[in-house]
C-alpha cells in the first residue's frame, strides 16, 4: 500500500535486480515481488509469520483452493469426504515423496496434527473438537471429531502444510516455533536456494512427485524481490526486470497498455478481489455504541468516490454484507433489500435527527442527545496512501452531514497497538477479511467473542458485544456447507450485522497483480484462467502453482 517515492532506491534496485547473477537463464528464471516485505529469517512451516512462499513451494497441503470457482482441488489428497457426521476420511495420492526421497504417507499426516496436540502451536485449537487422527493404511487417514466445525474445516483442508515426521520428530518442543529450518525438506515443487537482503531465491526440484500428476513448473528458479516502495516495483515493471508485481500501484489503468502490462481483467476493475475493507467502529465509545448512529454512518459515505478517486476503478465497491466471491452463495438478497444500506446523505441526516443527534449549539456540528459535543478520529497507517486518501473522503462525507470527523495517520505499529487495545474511534482494516472457502472466516473476524481482553488481535476490534450473533456464527460453523440449515443461519447473521452495523464494508481491496511478457507469457487472466497470479503468503495454494506450470518462456 505504501507509495512513497525514493528515486535513488528505485535506481539502485533496478540496477541490482538486473545485475545479480542467476543460476538459471533469464527465460528460466521468474522474478516476482509483493510477497515478502523483509529478508527471510525462517523457513519454518509451523511459524505463523513464515516466509511467504514456504507454504506452497516447499510444503504442501491436502487440498488446494480455487477462489475463482470456490472449489477444493485434490493435491496431496486424492479425495476426501465426510463418511459420517463426525469422521472425515482422506485418501492420499500414491507415489508422493519428500524432497529427500522418503515417502510421504498417512503417518506424516497424523504426525502433523498430533504435534499440535502435544505442543502449543498456532493450530493447536483444532484439538478442541478433534478427538483423533488415525492412519488406516499408508494412504488412508481418518479425522475423528466430537463436534466438527464444518466451515472451518473447509479452510483447514487447504491451509495446513503437511510436515515430514522423520525430520520433525527429533526437534525438541521448545525449538518447534523458533527453529529457522534453513534447509527445509518438503514435498513441494521447489527448494530454498540462496537468500539475501533484497531477495529470496527458490530452486526447482526436478524430482517433484507432482510433475507426473500436474505437470512440471516452467521456471527453474523463482526470485522473490523484497521491495519496500511500490514506486520501485513500478519502475522495475517499466524496465521489464520484474515479471510479476503483487503491489498496489496507482496509475496502472493509465499506463498498462503503454508499457505492455497485463492485468486479470482488461478493463475495470482490472484486478481480482482479495478482501473486504471495512470501517471498524469502537462500540465501547458513545455514540458509536448506538446501532442507529452506526447505521446512519453507512448511508453517509459514497464508496463510488473512493473507487474512482483513490483506486481508478481498480476495485469495486463492497456489497452491504461484505461478502464476495464464493461467499455470495450464502448472500440473502431479501435481507439485503430490507436492511442493506446505500449512499443517501439525506437518509443519514434523517436517521440522526430522529435519534437526537442534532446541532444543539449552532456551531455546525451535530452533538450528542444531551447537548455535549462529539468528534471522531479515523485512523490508518502512515504511508498507506490508498487508505489515507480513502479516509479523507470518508471524513469529508461525514462532515457533510454535520459529523465532526478527522483523518489521522499514525505509524503502522502505533495504528496496530491502538487497534488491538481499543484506543481509537474508527479505523479501516482488512486483516482477516481475505478470500476463503467459507464466509465463517469473515463473520468470525467481524464479530467474534474474543473481546474481553486487554489486547484484541483476532478481529472485532470495535469490541462489539452481541451473544446472539456470536452464537449464530458458532452455530453456522457447526453445520455442513450449503445446506438449507446453513443458509438459514447465514441469513440471520447477515440480518443482525446489517441492523447493528458494528463495522461498515465500503470497498473490496484488489488482489494486485501486474505482469510483463518480455521473458514469460501465458499469464493467467479472465480469458485465460490458467492459475492464480499471486505470490502473497497464504495464496500460493490458490492456484499459483498452476500458474507456474502453465507459464511459457519467451525464447
Amino acid at each position: 500500500m505504501k507509495t512513497r517515492v525514493s528515486v535513488l532506491l528505485i535506481v539502485a534496485l533496478i540496477v541490482s535486480s538486473s545485475a545479480f547473477a542467476l543460476a538459471a537463464e533469464r527465460n528460466e528464471t521468474l522474478i516476482v515481488g509483493g510477497g515478502p516485505w523483509s529478508p527471510a529469517t525462517s523457513w519454518n512451516p509451523l511459524y505463523p509469520s513464515r516466509t511467504s512462499a514456504t507454504i506452497g513451494l516447499v510444503y504442501e497441503t491436502l487440498f488446494a483452493y480455487n477462489p475463482l470457482t470456490n472449489e477444493h482441488k485434490p493435491w496431496l489428497a486424492d479425495s476426501g469426504e465426510w463418511i459420517s457426521d463426525t469422521v472425515y476420511e482422506v485418501n492420499l495420492r500414491n507415489g508422493i515423496h519428500w524432497s529427500d526421497g522418503e515417502p510421504l504417507t498417512a503417518v506424516d499426516v497424523v504426525f502433523t496434527y498430533e504435534i499440535a496436540r502435544d505442543n502449543e502451536l498456532p493450530y493447536t485449537p483444532i484439538w478442541r473438537t478433534l478427538e483423533e487422527v488415525k492412519a488406516l493404511s499408508l494412504t488412508k487417514v481418518q479425522f475423528v471429531f466430537n463436534n466438527p466445525s464444518y466451515q472451518e474445516w473447509q479452510i483447514e483442508l487447504y491451509s495446513r502444510p503437511i510436515i515430514p515426521k522423520h525430520i520433525w520428530k527429533d526437534i525438541p518442543s521448545d525449538q518447534l516455533m523458533i527453529i529457522a529450518n534453513e534447509n527445509p525438506v518438503g514435498s513441494g515443487p521447489y527448494k530454498s536456494g540462496v537468500g539475501g537482503a533484497d531477495r529470496i531465491v527458490w530452486d526447482r526440484d526436478d524430482n517433484w512427485w507432482g510433475n507426473e500428476v500436474f505437470g512440471q513448473p516452467k521456471p527453474k528458479q523463482i526470485v522473490e524481490m523484497i521491495i519496500y516502495e511500490n514506486n520501485v516495483a513500478l519502475g522495475m515493471l517499466m524496465q521489464r526486470t520484474l515479471d510479476l508485481s503483487n503491489y498496489f500501484i496507482p496509475g496502472v489503468p493509465s499506463i498498462k497498455d503503454a508499457f505492455g502490462l497485463t492485468t486479470w481483467y482488461d478493463e475495470a476493475p482490472f484486478m481480482l478481489q482479495a478482501n473486504t475493507a471495512v470501517l471498524y467502529l469502537n462500540t465501547q465509545r458513545a455514540p458509536l455504541d448506538d446501532a442507529e448512529f452506526r447505521r446512519a454512518l453507512a448511508f453517509a459515505v459514497n464508496p463510488e468516490v473512493i473507487v474512482e478517486r483513490v483506486f481508478e476503478y481498480m476495485v469495486p465497491t463492497a456489497d452491504p454484507t461484505g461478502l464476495f466471491g464464493g461467499w455470495t452463495d450464502y448472500r440473502d438478497a431479501e435481507v439485503v433489500e430490507e436492511y442493506g444500506f446505500y449512499y443517501d446523505p439525506e437518509v443519514a441526516k434523517q436517521m440522526l435527527d430522529e435519534a437526537g443527534y442534532v446541532d444543539a449549539d449552532g456551531d455546525g456540528w451535530r452533538d450528542l442527545p444531551d447537548g455535549s459535543a462529539m468528534s471522531f478520529e479515523i485512523i490508518v497507517p502512515a504511508g498507506w496512501t490508498d487508505w489515507m486518501e480513502s479516509i479523507r473522503i470518508i471524513s469529508e462525507h461525514f462532515r457533510a452531514i454535520g459529523i465532526n470527523a478527522t483523518p489521522a495517520f499514525p505509524d503502522q505499529s502505533v495504528y496496530e497497538n491502538r487497534m488491538f487495545t481499543g484506543n481509537f474511534d474508527m479505523l479501516i482494516n482488512n486483516y482477516g477479511s481475505g478470500v476463503s472457502g467459507s464466509p465463517f472466516s469473515y463473520w468470525n473476524w467481524i464479530a467474534n467473542h474474543n473481546i474481553h481482553r486487554d489486547q484484541v488481535t483476532e478481529g472485532n476490534f470495535g469490541r462489539y458485544d452481541n451473544q446472539e450473533l456470536f452464537d449464530l456464527i458458532f452455530e453456522f460453523n457447526q453445520i455442513l456447507p450449503m445446506t438449507e440449515e446453513s443458509l438459514a443461519v447465514a441469513s440471520e447473521i447477515q440480518k443482525i450485522l446489517l441492523q447493528e452495523m458494528p463495522a461498515i464494508p465500503f470497498w473490496l481491496n484488489g488482489m494486485w497483480a501486474q505482469t510483463t511478457s518480455k521473458y514469460w507469457t501465458n499469464w493467467p487472466t479472465e480469458n485465460n484462467p490458467v492459475g492464480y497470479p499471486s505470490t502473497w503468503g497464504g495464496y500460493w495454494q490458490f492456484g499459483t502453482i498452476e500458474m507456474l506450470i502453465n507459464l511459457e518462456p519467451v525464447q
